[in-house]
């Protein structure tokens, strides 16, 4: 692969518009670089990010996007296949070029002391917690991660610390490296927050999916250290042979490490007790709801404490989150009816979720709305958990999944998610529920059956055509 060119004046992303990518071209043109990029379509937050920095932008992908004026770099992103006629013309052309994932390290984190948040769930928000106490702690991090972290108004911060905090992804990193990204980071200091089966698109199934962290845990050096969620039976199976030190956390009594207790859910959020070896070191409070939330928190609090911040510290930084845009973020409120904008999509999140509007807004009415959107939400790999998980609503919406071809490196997707037979399995167990072809269908059931004091909580990893947006105005236009 060419060495990078010096000086490094223009950089051009393809496929800018994913949050990784769009993280690292703001961060780059924050630095004084001239960023350019291309993409299909792009939706917020990163199209208003984007716009905001000033990056220009053009919609669609042609050769001519790095041949006139020609870049000095070209960062080519996963969503891209080889047949991508800016890739193309990357390689016919002798272009220097990287994944997303090794440029970031080359351009910015090599020298500094890199600390990775991994995990099948929950990356952003202990991404953005950790990255929110250390700045709060004085500790001045770099931090980029999967979403608008509202602490540093973007995806990223660029700070002058000897920390670089960054999300860590299992997805492959380019369709010229299919290794996931998170082995290009060479964390020193490593969390690991829970270890499912999720993408199926590129991993066979959860050995498959372990394997990956097994490598990322064996890369691990001497004097590192791992941040692991050791009441998750799969986190412990892939610790195996660690050579570091490695520090559990969990909620709930038990023996490993860090521990939160007591918990005690309120309006604002949710207050708990950090006990370490069975003694209370800390009292804490996050502006967040749910098990899973309080999770990410003490992940990130004991990953703070590993890196020199005292508990009661850390802790006391932990009520000043101010959270990551589409998780559990209210959209707004009209006829009385709140509506909620949540980045789940996995069976896990979604139970997690619903649960946590439970405990956030007691004895309101809860409307769940699912998009199954990704590669892997739209096979049937999930009918049943997803079930389960949206149970404990009191109605359910589901999208209907379009039979359309799904991209997979680990076999012809033959069977699709059944939205129908969801709403079908939901109405026997006393849950109303609806599978619906459409946003504007979606929109036009859950006006019409509204009611004043409802909670509608909308999940999807994509912009499920703004339904959010659309249901709050039809809602204040039939109240008007």
């Amino acid at each position: 692969m060419p060495s990078l060119p010096k000086p490094l004046l223009h950089v051009h992303l393809v496929a800018i518009g994913g949050t990784g990518m769009g993280a690292l071209a703001g961060l780059l043109h924050a630095r004084g670089l001239r960023v350019t990029g291309s993409d299909r379509a792009l939706y917020p937050p990163m199209s208003d990010a984007l716009e905001r920095w000033g990056i220009p932008v053009v919609l669609g992908f042609d050769a001519k996007n790095v041949s006139s004026p020609r870049p000095d770099l070209v960062v080519i992103g996963n969503a891209v296949r080889a047949d991508n006629p800016e890739a193309q013309a990357v390689f016919d052309a002798g272009i220097p070029y990287r994944s997303f994932p090794d440029a970031l390290y080359e351009l910015a984190m090599v020298g500094r002391h890199s600390v990775v948040v991994a995990g099948t769930h929950g990356k952003t928000t202990t991404t953005s917690l950790l990255g929110a106490v250390l700045v709060a702690t004085g500790r001045d991090p770099s931090v980029l991660v999967g979403g608008v972290a509202l602490d540093f108004d973007g995806p990223f911060r660029e700070g002058a610390g000897p920390h670089f905090v960054v999300e860590g992804d299992e997805y492959d990193t380019a369709f010229f490296d299919k290794t996931p990204k998170f082995w290009h980071y060479h964390p020193q200091t490593l969390l690991i927050g829970s270890v499912e089966f999720d993408h199926a698109d590129i991993y066979r199934d959860l050995d498959h999916v372990k394997e990956a962290f097994r490598t990322l845990v064996h890369a691990m050096p001497a004097h590192g250290t791992i941040l692991a969620a050791l009441d998750d039976e799969n986190v412990c199976d892939v610790l195996g042979g660690a050579p570091c030190k490695v520090v559990g956390y969990g909620v709930g009594d038990g023996e490993h490490g860090f521990r939160a207790v007591d918990l005690d859910a309120g309006p604002a959020g949710t207050a708990f007790r950090v006990v370490r070896d069975e003694h209370e070191v800390a009292r804490a409070v996050v502006p967040l709801h749910g098990r899973h939330n309080v999770a990410n928190a003490l992940g990130a609090l004991a990953t703070a404490a590993s890196l020199g911040v005292s508990v009661p510290e850390a802790a006391a930084a932990l009520a000043r989150f101010r959270g990551v845009r589409r998780r559990q973020e209210v959209r707004g409120e009209a006829g009385g009816v709140t509506v909620i904008d949540d980045f789940a999509h996995h069976p896990t999140a979604v139970l997690e979720t619903v649960a946590a509007m439970r405990t956030r807004y007691p004895g309101r009415r809860l409307v769940a709305v699912l998009e199954p959107r990704s590669n892997t939400s739209r096979r049937a790999l999930f009918q049943h958990e997803f079930a389960d998980a949206l149970a404990g609503a009191n109605r359910v919406v589901i999208s209907i999944v379009p039979r359309e071809p799904l991209y997979s490196a680990t076999g012809e997707v033959t069977e699709y998610l059944d939205a129908a037979r969801i709403a079908a399995d939901l109405r026997s167990r006393g849950v109303e529920a609806a599978a619906i072809d459409g946003v504007p269908a979606i929109v036009d059931e859950l006006a019409a059956n509204a009611e004043p004091g409802d909670v509608v909580l909308v999940m999807s990893n994509g912009e499920f055509g703004g339904l959010w947006t659309k249901l709050l105005d039809r809602l204040a236009a039939s109240r008007a």
